[in-house]
C-alpha cells in the first residue's frame, strides 16, 4: 500500500504545471544548443567541403554545394604542382614554439599552482590578482617594446623569441587554472606522503601529478592552442626563417586574388593539429574542465 501511494505521489508530481515546465525549459535549452552548436559548425564544415572543390567552382556565387570534389586545392597547399612555397618550414615552427612554450608553462605553473592551493603563501589572492593583471594589458600595446628589445638582442625572427613570449602569454591563465585544479587534490594524501618521508618532487610527481592530471591536460591543450593560433606577435617578430602556419596562411591572400580552395585547403590542414590533440584529450579535457567546478 505504501508503495502504490509513493507511486501514485511521484506521478502526480510528474504530471504537475511545476515539472511540465521544467521539462518545457530542458528541451528548448537542448534545442537552443543544438541551434548554437549547429551555427558554429557550418562554416567549419563548408571550409572543408570547399577545400575539395576546384578553384572554379569554389568562386561561384552563389556558392556550388554539389560540385565535383577534387583535391587540387592541397595540391596547391603542399607545393605539388610545382612553384608553391612548402608549407612544412612554418609548421614545424608552429609545432616547435607551441609544444615547447606548453612544457615550460607546464613546469613553472603546476609548482606556482600548488604553492597557491596546498601550500598557501601570506596574500596569495594578492598574486593571483597580479597573475590576472598580466593579462589586462593589449597585446598590441606591448608590441613595439618587445620588438626593439628583440631588435637589441638579435633575436628577430627567431623560433626561441616565440617560445619565450608565449611562454609568458600562457602562465597567468595556466597558474589560475592549475590553482582550482590543485585545491581539489585531498590533503590527507599530501599528509601521508609527509609523513612517509616525501620531498617536494616527490610529492608533485608520484601524489599531485596522477591526481591533476586532467587538470594538467586541459592546461596543457588551452596552452598549446593558444600558441597554435597566435598570430599578431609571430607577424611582426618573424619572417623568413621563424614564421608559424598563421602567417604562412595570411600570405597566401595575394595581389593576384583569393584563392578560396587552396585557402581553405590551407586552413583546413593548419587547424588538424588542433582538432587531433582535443580529440585525443577529450575524455581528461572534460574531467579536468569540471575538475575545479562548484558542485
Amino acid at each position: 500500500m505504501t508503495t502504490l501511494t509513493t507511486l501514485s505521489a511521484a506521478r502526480g508530481r510528474a504530471g504537475s504545471p511545476a515539472a511540465r515546465r521544467r521539462r518545457r525549459t530542458g528541451s528548448l535549452l537542448g534545442l537552443a544548443a543544438w541551434l548554437c552548436g549547429i551555427a558554429f559548425f557550418l562554416p567549419v564544415a563548408w571550409m572543408v567541403l570547399t577545400s575539395f572543390h576546384s578553384e572554379t567552382d569554389a568562386a561561384t556565387n552563389p556558392p556550388s554545394v554539389g560540385a565535383g570534389l577534387s583535391l587540387h586545392g592541397y595540391r596547391e597547399f603542399f607545393g605539388a604542382t610545382g612553384g608553391g612555397v612548402s608549407p612544412w618550414p612554418p609548421l614545424i615552427n608552429s609545432l616547435t614554439a607551441s609544444v615547447v612554450s606548453t612544457l615550460l608553462v607546464l613546469l613553472l605553473a603546476v609548482p606556482a599552482a600548488y604553492a597557491l592551493a596546498i601550500k598557501p603563501v601570506r596574500k596569495w589572492s594578492d598574486v593571483l590578482f597580479f597573475f590576472l593583471s598580466t593579462k589586462m594589458l593589449p597585446l598590441v600595446a606591448g608590441l613595439l617594446p618587445v620588438y626593439l628589445v628583440a631588435q637589441n638582442t638579435g633575436m628577430l625572427d627567431s623560433i626561441w623569441l616565440l617560445v619565450l613570449l608565449y611562454t609568458s602569454m600562457n602562465l597567468p591563465i595556466a597558474v589560475w587554472m592549475m590553482r582550482s585544479f590543485l585545491a581539489e587534490v585531498p590533503v590527507e594524501m599530501l599528509e601521508a606522503a609527509s609523513i612517509d618521508g616525501a620531498g617536494l618532487a616527490t610529492t608533485l610527481t608520484r601524489i599531485v601529478a596522477p591526481v591533476a592530471m586532467p587538470g594538467i591536460a586541459a592546461t596543457a591543450l588551452i596552452s598549446f592552442i593558444f600558441s597554435w593560433n597566435e598570430l599578431l606577435f609571430a607577424r611582426v617578430l618573424t619572417g623568413v626563417v621563424a614564421g608559424t602556419s598563421p602567417v604562412f596562411l595570411t600570405g597566401l591572400v595575394t595581389s593576384q586574388g583569393l584563392f578560396l580552395a587552396k585557402v581553405c585547403a590551407a586552413a583546413t590542414v593548419i587547424s588538424l593539429p588542433v582538432l587531433i590533440a582535443g580529440f585525443a584529450a577529450q575524455d581528461k579535457l572534460v574531467q579536468g574542465l569540471s575538475l575545479g567546478a562548484v558542485k
